[in-house]
């Protein structure tokens, strides 16, 4: 079996938490469990462990998934936060490390929503800290209420491989589950897509072939929630997997 590692998300030690109050979490959201799951793939999320130990399971991966969540801290890429929005520094520090084992061995990498920002910055890139406050004039990105059962249309960008897979699909659309979004493009990277009110949507890493090191600011694996509203998730997900070695 292929091996897929996924990255963590991380939930701290809370004393008002019943189970492992005092202690820190590692944990993979269900859907994205079922969407990375298929005949002759094997997930395996990494554990946040000491940097010898991490690389050594880093090496038997064949591929790695940058899961969604916590928003990225600020000064990850060199700015102050400009409010609330502090982030996850020590889940920055860990998920960088997968990228750079990734890109430096050529292994194949897909980042989902903060993972696609967690690249972006990687290679030297920025971020809205917050859309609604920063871009005033975007549309509606995220909801804690209505979550994943938003949506927006996509456009894909001539001769770049997304356009090529979703070619036949009219009027395209991705769900939205974020506030914050690419501001300064990294190095290296090629737009693959963006949304109507001009954010980057997808990109690939130029020195690998197309689809080997890419990221997506939608989720994918959330598709089910609006079923044929959205474009196939399974569809980039296999692009994706036609690089495992």
């Amino acid at each position: 079996m292929k091996k897929i590692g996924i990255s963590s998300c991380f939930m701290y030690p809370d004393v008002d938490r019943i189970v492992f109050g005092p202690k820190s979490l590692s944990y993979l959201e269900n859907d994205m469990a079922n969407y990375v799951t298929r005949k002759g793939i094997l997930p395996v999320l990494i554990p946040d462990v000491d940097d010898d130990f991490l690389k050594d399971i880093l090496s038997e991966m064949d591929g790695f998934v940058l899961q969604g969540g916590s928003d990225m801290a600020p000064e990850s890429y060199g700015e102050t936060p400009i409010g609330k929005w502090k982030g996850d520094a020590h889940r920055d520090a860990y998920e960088l490390k997968i990228v750079d084992f990734a890109v430096k061995n050529s292994v194949p990498l897909f980042g989902i929503c903060r993972g696609f920002q967690v690249m972006n910055v990687y290679f030297g890139g920025t971020l809205y800290q917050d859309i609604e406050t920063q871009k005033t004039d975007a549309d509606q990105h995220r909801s804690a209420a209505l979550y994943d059962t938003i949506k927006h249309p996509i456009n894909f960008v001539k001769d770049t491989v997304l356009s090529r897979i979703y070619s036949a699909v009219d009027n395209p659309h991705v769900n939205t589950v974020h506030h914050q979004a690419v501001k300064d493009l990294g190095k290296h990277l090629e737009v693959y897509a963006t949304s109507e009110d001009g954010f980057i949507e997808a990109f690939g890493y130029t020195k690998e072939p197309d689809g080997k090191i890419m990221g997506v600011q939608w989720h994918p694996e959330f598709s089910n929630t609006l079923k044929e509203e959205l474009i196939d998730a399974d569809a980039v997900f296999d692009v994706f997997l036609k690089h495992l070695k």
